[in-house]
């Protein structure tokens, strides 16, 4: 059985009863609280000859409980996801080794202009306010940033180490 512990809301980390050999199960809300938490995470996409392209990411969670992060519309991970709407997130702790959740999904791209309001969103939830907005929607517009949004399918085995 696994359990979510929040001491503050930056340590919040899903921890696996002591005693149980089976690997910690998660629920969708518990990697939705886990990832609103923890916000580095390494996302998995498939490239057009099948491999894997592995890219180091920041998450975060939208008010439609979706995992979100930001990407140059140009990036390989946009393009793969163009071509197969599918990721995989290892999501960890800024300490890495320690808790982590895998999460598995589809996804969507939402470009400029309508990615807009959910870039400053993203950008809030994670970092807070930013000292010029005027400024973050220039930059989002002039490196072509899109929205990408990832809704939890499955949730994998969560541990610490």
């Amino acid at each position: 059985m696994t359990a979510t512990s929040c001491q503050t809301a930056a340590s919040c980390v899903l921890v696996a009863d002591q005693g149980d050999d089976r690997e910690g199960q998660v629920t969708p809300d518990q990697a939705r609280e886990f990832v609103a938490h923890n916000h580095q995470a390494v996302m998995i996409t498939r490239r057009s000859a099948g491999g894997l392209q592995t890219s180091p990411v920041t998450v975060g969670i939208d008010s439609d409980g979706r995992i979100v992060n930001s990407s140059r519309e140009t990036a390989y991970k946009v393009r793969n996801l163009r071509r197969r709407p599918i990721a995989t997130l290892c999501v960890f702790t800024d300490t890495f080794f320690g808790p982590w959740v895998q999460i598995d999904g589809p996804t969507e791209i939402v470009p400029l202009p309508q990615a807009m309001e959910g870039l400053i969103d993203y950008y809030r939830r994670i970092s807070g306010e930013h000292p010029d907005w005027e400024d973050y929607r220039r930059a989002m517009v002039d490196q072509r940033r899109v929205l990408i949004r990832l809704a939890i399918d499955t949730v994998g085995p969560t541990h610490a180490g």
